[in-house]
């Protein structure tokens, strides 16, 4: 047998059990239809300071059939000429029924002038059963 052949084998054992798992283990991510954003602001906390720092607020609700077990909101935050600054993930882990909604919080990770430049943002919703 070919050494690299072997080796890219060896390689794959390990983790032919782990794709089962993952796909067998109910942490499936399902689409974001089944979570709308009710409502967001940005937030500015001591604005033109060296501590001023930028947060969105929101709220989201469950929109599908079933309770959902985890929730990732991904905040993308722009400048003035729609230049992307920062790419933020949070997750919230809790147990919520269909038609729930509970709040999340997503803050850029800098401060001073750095959260001065955030103008605009996007938000974009996954969740997990």
């Amino acid at each position: 047998m070919d050494r690299r052949a072997f080796l890219a084998c060896a390689a794959l054992v390990p983790l032919s059990g782990c794709l089962e798992f993952l796909e067998d283990s109910g942490e499936d991510i399902t689409e974001p239809g089944d979570v709308e954003i009710v409502w967001h602001d940005l937030v500015r906390d001591n604005p033109g300071t060296d501590d001023e720092r930028v947060v969105v607020w929101g709220a989201v609700r469950n929109v599908g059939d079933r309770a959902l077990s985890y929730l990732e909101v991904r905040a993308t935050f722009f400048d003035e000429e729609g230049e992307e600054l920062e790419t933020v993930i949070e997750n919230v882990d809790a147990d919520v029924s269909s038609g729930e909604k509970w709040p999340f919080e997503v803050e850029f990770p800098r401060f001073g002038e750095d959260a001065a430049a955030v103008t605009t943002y996007e938000l974009e919703p996954a969740t997990g059963v």
